[in-house]
Parts: structure tokens; sequence; C-alpha cells
């Protein structure tokens, strides 16, 4: 051992409190990490990169636990990434939500009894901007709470100027490619945003609704069709029927009357109707659904619109003015009048999109509307996974993610908005068309103006992992960090972000990827695995959390759970378990640093080392290895269960208490003990740290005296490994484990002290005798001592003398009970497993949950023979 390492700090009393609070740490903490620059990345740095960029929250937005969960494992790997030497990005910003923030700057105007049109569309933005700087982006400030590990010099968002910039590249390029274009399709329209929305924002739920069988035509030319929006028939311009349906062919190619109306419309044969459904005929509005308004182009349908973007009917006659849905019901009422109702179904219980920000009922609607050509971008995002230059993790979600972007439909990329990136289209007073990229003047004079739509949300969100990196200008940033390393995010928008990413990265990379690796996680769920809701009472504040347990037990608890690609229960029982966990860290370590544990030196060779402390460092060793194998395969869940046993059950139960005797003993193997629980604190203290950082940092620099564990050296498998100590600590755990349920099924005190005689001569176990009854509670046998209980476990006898602590007949008459029920569940295990019939029937699970049935038997069996042989005959 060399002379440093013989050398103890005084006892840190003074500098590690009695009692760990977290409120008193964390918030200090953080900004001495951003003030001394820890999470800044160097574009000028040799080190390799690793990059991840944050799916940027909306503006509107604050943490909310699938937040907390998300950015709690993306600091995780960064921050590892950094200690291993990474030159580390994990770039934050935010995303200008577009029909949220103009929502809820609406509302504020309606309190002053205006809307935007009073203001005018660039007042309006210009109110917008005010609210962002001095409302939007609360979420950042609860990202550093939770200890987010974010480049802040880097902070992006999605209406600056050079991401602006970026969305105005990309879409002249788009458009000279002929991937972007503008034409009149139906879409989904919000009557209440007044705004198209696409079709994965659209949620849909069962609705009690009508479904209303109708005739049409007169005499012999009556035909039935059944809808649920019976507004829509104003519209109709068809009734279609399947081209082999025998019942209708004499009506194909006639016109027939249609109801409530002047007009008469004809009836066509089309293959999208099913002659099984219904009455085998079906209404068709070409410009109020998508179906029908594919049967309109097929067959050369007039499309007319009934209602305005407020979902008002507008057709002339006594209906005009009515909202859809009392238009609804008072066109029924004139139907049954006239005789046309055939059959009503009510309450009719149908699925209904839904507007996924307002809730309102979704009005599908034909729009002039902008769109991207997907094709060819989404062929190019599904090879990149197909050939592995995208890994998708877990690989099972590779087939959801395949559906997709094989069956991508074009992209409604425009928006009636006025908050968001205008769309760089002018029109001329001659019909004039001009798309403008970002260094380009825009047509000027009489008659021009500019297209006063705006781009989908999504659609700058798509540029993220470049656009945030200085692209369209090839920046010293661009170079290093692109392509990112990681996307983690949730599974739920693969759809509306994934994909989108990985079109637009491959495009306008010239086929480079975004990422390398997507790793999907599952979604926050509470306890019961049920989805956490504010009308049910079951949604949680993590700020609430954090701060009465610490952001630590928050993050410890959301990565003990995060399985990848499957949702996550949490409870806040799990917080306070975490909660527990790191006071557990802190009174050990604690301990710890009161008996002199250091780093101090290097560690002594193995030969000067006792069983305990070459166990422990094999454990160590095997412990890094472990974690790091977990970490490159994203199991989160199972490397925070691995070092909490480590930490726990490990170190703090059996090393620390193991060593407690060595430590009372003094002298070199003291001092040995002392420097292996210093190196054993300081590797567990960086493993932890990427999940729990604020604990961590505040025992790794007491116990080091190291500037950061932030910028520690991440640890290192050293490679040594001693099988046979950790037999020979396993065999002395056994012992202990045994004895002390021996003790607690005797109804004996964990304190009270028991005479005993150990046997532990020829055996590993000799040079623990002191530990052994350090930590049981033995005391020397004496000159009285009587054995009254003899337990052989190990190889080694524990003969006790329990004379006088325990009623000798009741214990035997409990015990026999005990072995009667053990023998009882081994037979019925014994039974199941003899029969044939049953093992070809029963499910693989079941047979294993039987074997387990039948092992644990045969175990209790024994231990209770063992503790009834030990007892003296009464």
């Amino acid at each position: 051992m060399t002379e440093n390492a013989q050398q103890q700090p005084p006892a840190p009393d003074s500098e590690l409190p009695t009692q760990y609070a977290p409120a008193e740490v964390e918030g200090p903490l953080y900004e001495r990490w951003v003030e001394r620059g820890y999470f800044e990345a160097d574009a000028k740095s040799e080190k390799p990169p690793y990059t991840i960029v944050i799916p940027p929250p909306n503006v509107t937005g604050s943490l909310h636990l699938g937040h907390a969960f998300q950015h709690t494992l993306m600091d995780a790997l960064t921050r590892r990434k950094r200690m291993q030497g990474f030159e580390s990005l994990w770039l934050p910003g935010m995303d200008h939500a577009g029909i949220a923030t103009q929502n809820v700057v609406e509302r504020e105007l309606g309190k002053e009894g205006k809307s935007r049109h009073d203001l005018g569309r660039e007042a309006f933005v210009e109110r917008v901007w005010q609210w962002k700087d001095e409302y939007g982006g609360k979420i950042l400030g609860q990202m550093r709470r939770l200890g987010d590990g974010v480049d802040w010099s880097r902070e992006r968002f999605t209406m600056d100027e050079g991401l602006s910039q970026a969305v105005q590249t990309i879409f002249k390029r788009l458009y000279d490619d002929e991937l972007i274009y503008r034409a009149e399709r139906i879409i989904n329209w919000c009557p209440r945003c007044l705004t198209a929305i696409s079709d994965i924002e659209v949620e849909y739920q069962d609705d009690d609704g009508e479904l209303v069988s109708m005739k049409y035509g007169e005499g012999d030319d009556t035909i039935v069709v059944a809808t649920t929006r019976a507004e829509t028939m104003l519209g109709d311009t068809a009734v279609a029927v399947h081209p082999d349906d025998e019942r209708y062919k004499h009506l194909v190619g006639r016109h027939i009357k249609l109801p409530l109306t002047d007009r008469t419309i004809p009836v066509v044969a089309d293959t999208h109707v099913d002659p099984e459904f219904g009455t085998g005929a079906v209404k068709v509005t070409p410009a109020h659904d998508p179906n029908d308004f594919a049967i309109g182009q097929r067959h050369d349908l007039e499309s007319l619109t009934v209602m305005d973007e407020r979902g008002v009917i507008t057709v002339h006659g006594p209906f005009e003015g009515l909202d859809r849905f009392e238009a609804r019901s008072a066109i029924v009422a004139a139907l049954r009048a006239d005789g046309r109702i055939v059959a009503e179904k009510r309450p009719y219980v149908h699925s209904v999109g839904h507007c996924s920000r307002c809730k309102t009922t979704i009005e599908p609607r034909l729009s002039m509307q902008w769109w991207v050509k997907v094709a060819p971008l989404a062929k190019a995002a599904g090879d990149a996974v197909r050939d592995g230059r995208v890994k998708i993790h877990p690989q099972e979600m590779e087939k959801r993610y395949f559906d997709w972007v094989d069956n991508l439909h074009d992209w409604c990329i425009s928006r009636q908005l006025w908050w968001g990136h205008r769309i760089p289209v002018w029109y001329g007073p001659e019909g004039e068309v001009v798309c403008v990229g970002p260094d380009e003047e825009p047509p000027s004079g009489e008659g021009w103006t500019q297209d006063s739509d705006v781009l989908d949300t999504w659609f700058s969100s798509g540029l993220w992992p470049f656009s945030t990196l200085g692209w369209p200008e090839q920046t010293p940033d661009l170079k290093k960090f692109y392509p990112t390393d990681v996307l983690l995010t949730g599974h739920d928008i693969i759809f509306f972000w994934v994909a989108r990413m990985m079109m637009f990265g491959l495009y306008a990379m010239d086929g480079e990827v975004p990422f390398k690796t997507i790793a999907l996680t599952g979604l926050v769920r509470d306890q019961f695995g049920k989805k956490m809701s504010k009308s049910s009472g079951t949604a949680v504040d993590p700020l609430d959390w954090m701060n009465a347990y610490g952001s630590d037990a928050v993050r410890f608890t959301l990565a003990k759970g995060a399985n990848p690609g499957t949702d996550v229960p949490i409870g806040e029982d799990w917080v306070q378990a975490s909660r527990n966990f790191a006071n557990k860290l802190w009174n050990a370590t604690r301990f710890a640093l009161m008996n002199g544990a250091t780093i101090e030196g290097d560690l002594p060779p193995a030969e000067q080392l006792s069983a305990t402390d070459r166990w422990i460092l094999s454990r160590l060793n095997e412990t890094v290895a472990e974690v790091d194998a977990l970490y490159d395969d994203f199991q989160f869940a199972k490397l925070s269960d691995a070092l909490y046993h480590f930490a726990w059950d490990e170190v703090f139960d059996w090393y620390v208490e193991l060593s407690k005797t060595t430590f009372m003993a003094g002298g070199e193997p003291a001092e040995v003990s002392k420097r292996v629980l210093g190196e054993v604190l300081d590797v567990t203290l960086k493993l932890l740290h990427p999940i729990v950082p604020f604990v961590t940092e505040t025992l790794w620099t007491t116990l080091t005296g190291g500037e950061s564990v932030v910028i520690a050296e991440w640890p290192k498998d050293s490679g040594f490994r001693d099988p046979a100590a950790e037999r020979e600590i396993e065999t002395l755990q056994q012992v202990i484990t045994e004895v002390r349920r021996f003790r607690a099924d005797q109804g004996l005190q964990p304190g009270q002290r028991v005479p005993a005689r150990l046997t532990l001569e020829g055996t590993a176990l000799a040079p623990h005798e002191a530990a052994i009854r350090q930590l049981l509670r033995l005391q020397p046998e004496g000159d009285t001592f009587a054995a009254t209980a003899t337990l052989p476990v190990g190889g080694a006898t524990v003969a006790l003398d329990l004379s006088g602590t325990i009623d000798i007949a009741a214990e035997r008459k409990r015990l026999a009970k005990d072995l009667a029920a053990a023998e009882k569940e081994k037979a019925q295990a014994t039974a199941k497993l003899g029969n044939e019939a049953f093992l070809a029937k029963a499910p693989d699970n079941v047979v294993d949950k039987i074997r387990g049935r039948l092992t644990k038997a045969d175990e209790d069996i024994a231990r209770i023979k063992n503790q009834l042989d030990g007892l003296p005959q009464a």
C-alpha cells in the first residue's frame, strides 16, 4: 500500500450534513454546472461527437411526466457520453406550436373584447411575439429544475431567423423539385380553430349519434341510403351502388330526385361500395367526405360545398344559417314530415374525429391547400431503416414505422393561421405563381400578394436535427455534430415527427440520415397502468413530486420503469421509495467518510486484499460491465435496477456491514478496506450520476475533493474478477441469512444477543468469525453454554443456546404445521407435473410457475427440517 493511501482525511462531519435536503442542494448545483459551462459543446474539439436534439416542447407547454420521463433518459445518455470522453451535445429548443399558441393569444384578446382581425395580421403576430417573450417557454425553467444538462448557449426556437431561413430554403427546393404542389382536396377542418389539421392530429372517439335511413327518388326510382350526417345531403351529387348489385342495375345511369331540393342526381356504379353493408347504396357528397371525393373524381361529379368554415349551412333555403348540428336535426325533421325517413337508430355509437387541440368535431371539407408529395421521400425514409443506416429500438417497433412510411398519403402542410412560417409563394395580377427562396427578393407591385397560409408546425420541426445546427449554412456545428446519434422519443409520435425528420433529413442532407438510432419509449401511466388525465384526477404535476421528494427521486423512479417501447406505470409510493434510496446513498456515504473511506493512492494488489474486499471489487467490475451493456441497449429499467441492487444490497447492506468489524479491529486490514470502500463509492456514484445527478454530485465531490462528477471519467471495467471470493462471500451471506431467518422464526428481536458456538474450522468461513458474530448478535458460548438448536449451513455449524428465550414445545408444533403445508404444496405441484395431459395443454409460463412452486416447497421442507433438528427434545 502506498504512503498516500494510509493518510486519512479528517472525519467530514461538517462537510456533509446529517440529512439530505434536496431543495437546498439541487438549484444551486444546477446553476453552478451551467455557469461553469459543463454542458456546452465545442465544435472545434477533437473528441468524438455525441449528439441528441431535444424533441422541442411547445412554447405554450409546461413540464409533465412524459417530458420528465424522456428528458431523464436523454440526460442520462448525454451525461454518460460526456464522462466517457465524447464532445456531448444535448441541444434544447422549443416549437412555436402554431395552432396552440394562436389559440392562447386569441383567448387573451377575447378578454379585451377583440379578435385578431381587429388588430390585423402584422399587429397580431407582434402580439404573439410579445406573449412568447413574456409568458412562453415556462417549460425551460422547469427543465433546469429537473436537471437537464442541455447546452443553453445553443437554444433554438422554430421561429428563429436561422430556422425560418431553413424552412424557406427547403420549401423552395421541394417546390422546384415538384415535391410541393397546390391542389383542392378533402382535408380535416376544425370549425373552432378555423384551419386544416393533419390526419394524425385527429383524435377518434366513440360518440352517440343517430343513423338515419332515408328514401331518395320516387316510385320505381326509389333507393334508400343511410347516414349519420344528414346535413351533408344538401351537397349530395350522386348515389353509388356496386356494379354487380342486381338490385340496383336498372337504376345505374338514371337520375333520381334529391329530397328537400330542386335537384336530381345520378346513380353511379362504383366498386368502392360494399353491397353487403346496409342497403348497399350510399349517398355521395364529394365536398364533405374523402371517400365520396374519390368516387366523385372517378365519375366526374360536381363538388358542392354546403357549409362555411365555421360549420354553418350556406345553401339557400330553410336551413341556411343553421349550425351543422342544428341543421342535422332540422333536416331529419323535414324528411320525416315528407315521409322520407325509413328508419332511425339512436343512440348510434360510432367513431368520430375530433381536433386534438380543442376537441371540436372535425368536418371533412374540400379545400385548396398546399401538399408535399411524399412517395419518394417516404421510400427513402423506409430504405434507411431497411438497410441498417438507422436502427429502431426496440426492433419490434420497425413494423409500426414501416406500416406508416410505406402507406403514407400526401401531406397537407398549409394551415389557415397567422402565427407560423408564412408560405413563401406570391400570386400576381395575371395569375402568376412565384415561390421565393431566402436569398431572393419577393415580387412587388400592384396586384402581387403573398399566400395567406402558414406551414404546418411539423414542417419546421421536421428540420430540427439539422436546422438547429445551422443548415442551410455549412456551419462548424453542422459539420461536427450531424448526423445526430440518438433520437429518443415516445412511440406515439413516430408519425407526427420521426418519419418527417427522416424524410426531410435524407432529402436536405443528400442522403445522410438525421440520426443513427431511434430509441422509442412508452408513455407514462398511473400506477394501475391507466392513462393519466386531469378529469379523472390522476394527472400528476412532476414539480409537486420534485418539491416533495427531490428531482433525483422522480428521475430514478422514471428510469426504473423505462423498458424499451412499453408504457411506464408510476405512483407516488414509488417516488417515495426512490427518495429513500437517495437517503440511503447519503447516509451510507456519510458513514463511510466518517470512518475514513478514501480514494487516495492506488488500490493495493489483490494479495493484500481480504476476501471481502476482493468480492466487492469483483462485483463492482461486473456491475460496470453490465451497466455499460445495458446503456448501449437502451435498457434503462434494467440498468437502474442493477445499480439499485448493487448499491443497496451489496455495497451498503453487505460490504459496509462486513467492513465494520474490520474497521473496529484497526491496523493494516482496516486501512486497506477504507481504500477499497472509497473506490467502490467513487465508481458507484459515477455510475449513478447520469440518472440521479444532484445527490451523486454532492457525495462524490465530498468524497473525492474533485471539481465535479459531471466531468469525471466514466468508470471502466478493469477486468478484475475473483470467482473464489464471490463464492466465499456468497456462502457467508447464506450463513448469516439462514441464521437471521431462524432467529426471526423463533421470535427473537434483531438486537437480542444469543450465546453461540461456531464450528468453522476447515471452511472458508473461518476468517469471518468476528463478522458473523457481529452481524448475528452472537455472544461467546461461555461456561454454561448448552446448545438447544444446531444449524448446519454453508459447510459450517452454528449452535445456539436458546434456553429461556423460546417455548420449545410450541415451536415444534408451529414448525410441524409449516412442514405439513410445505409437503402438501410439494405433493400438489408434483402431481401436476406428473400429469402428461396437463403438460400437453398448459402454457409454458404456467408449467414454469408450477416448477418454481416445487423448488420453493423443497427448499422450505429442507429449511424447516433443519430447524426441527436443531431444537432440543421436549
